[in-house]
């Protein structure tokens, strides 16, 4: 296993860096916050003018086709400036979903206008009281001649009023895994979004489906096989997701032992005090800990690997790396660390909410669990969101 960048992702992680340095500041990330399109347009068009909303997505179908190292490279720095936008749930999730469904090659103009930032599409997943599993799903899509109807709620849809297009997991049987996709237009009738506010202060919506018609033209995949492709491209997309947290971690690091040494106690740094040295010590290592297993799974990911229990081990690890360094942070800091006035507070609050989304701590030790223990396929771990 070799880590070691090459000269192109040293390139992409600079750019990217660059980029955000100067399109996604700490004054960019407080503004979009509980904005209720969620999108900075000049970042948006500097990621769609370097290509960078198509990296995930493969030449063929319009975009860079960058390996899975190449992304985490970039979504690294991503996660360092909290940059906001649909990217993830858009030139990822959706796009990541239609290649694994068989779709790619039908649906070449969606995703090249994905990849270039002209269409932004999202998936609708979550619903209230499910989980992370198939047995969550429960909005129901019901034949209807050449059509189906659709009726249910999604919550936390991430930038609805930005998108154009739903990538809608749908119940269409009684067996656990019987859910179908379906793309919907957000302007389809039936359709209501209402914005919701999160720890984080990002844009969530709550969408509402009341007999919602849709095409069997717009019905993604074989019938039946869509949480497979779904959560196929979970798997993909936690390990940028891992990516992001631990940029985030050790930018959050960095800023509290600057301030460690700015501020002074007793008439020298508080950071010359050994506990909160010894925090900050121990922050260190827990944060190159989480770079290196991102970096494991993604290595693995791009040689072609099996990456399920990496990929599950990189976002439960990098997560909670990221929320305890920014508990840290805010000790660190004091009372002063949860006013707005400091930026801790804005990495401290987007740490806890990645924990809880896209499959949360608990979710993902299931997952690991059911790895190591049913390796020989002896003992199954039953999946405890059933409800």
């Amino acid at each position: 296993m070799d880590l070691k960048f090459t000269d192109e992702q040293n390139m992409l992680r600079d750019m990217t860096r660059n980029l955000c340095a100067d399109f996604s500041g700490t004054d960019v990330v407080r503004k979009m916050e509980n904005d209720p399109i969620g999108v900075p347009a000049d970042l948006w068009q500097q990621m769609r003018e370097t290509g960078l909303l198509g990296m995930a997505i493969r030449e063929e179908d319009g975009g860079m086709g960058l390996s899975m190292l190449d992304c985490a490279a970039i979504y690294e720095q991503l996660g360092r400036h909290l940059a906001p936008g649909p990217y993830f749930p858009s030139t990822v999730m959706v796009a990541g979903a239609l290649r694994h469904a068989g779709e790619a090659a039908d649906r070449r103009p969606l995703l090249g206008a994905i990849a270039a930032g002209d269409t932004v599409a999202v998936p609708a997943w979550l619903e209230p009281d499910g989980g992370f599993g198939p047995a969550g799903v429960q909005l129901r899509a019901t034949r209807s001649g050449d059509d189906y109807i659709l009726s249910g709620t999604k919550r936390h849809v991430l930038h609805a009023a930005a998108a154009q297009q739903l990538l809608v997991l749908a119940r269409t049987g009684e067996a656990a895994d019987a859910i179908d996709l379906f793309l919907v237009d957000t302007k389809t009738p039936g359709v209501t979004l209402t914005q919701q506010h999160s720890m984080a202060s990002d844009t969530q919506y709550r969408v509402d489906f009341d007999d919602v018609r849709v095409s069997t033209e717009n019905h993604v995949g074989a019938e039946g096989r869509g949480w497979q492709a779904w959560e196929t491209a979970m798997y993909d997309g936690i390990i940028l997701l891992a990516a992001w947290a631990a940029g985030g971690a050790e930018r959050a690091l960095e800023i509290t032992v600057q301030y460690s040494k700015e501020r002074e106690q007793f008439g020298k740094p508080i950071g010359a005090f050994q506990s909160l040295a010894h925090y900050m010590a121990d922050a260190s290592a827990v944060v190159d800990g989480a770079k290196m297993l991102v970096l494991e799974a993604a290595w693995a990911h791009a040689v072609g690997k099996d990456v399920k229990r990496l990929a599950a081990m990189a976002k439960l690890f990098a997560c909670r790396a990221f929320r305890e360094v920014t508990h840290m942070a805010q000790q660190v800091h004091g009372g002063i660390g949860f006013t707005l006035d400091y930026d801790i507070q804005l990495f401290y609050r987007r740490a806890k909410q990645l924990q809880m989304n896209w499959w949360d701590s608990s979710y993902l030790e299931e997952l690991i669990a059911a790895d190591i223990l049913d390796r020989d396929g002896e003992r199954t771990i039953p999946d405890p969101f059933t409800v």
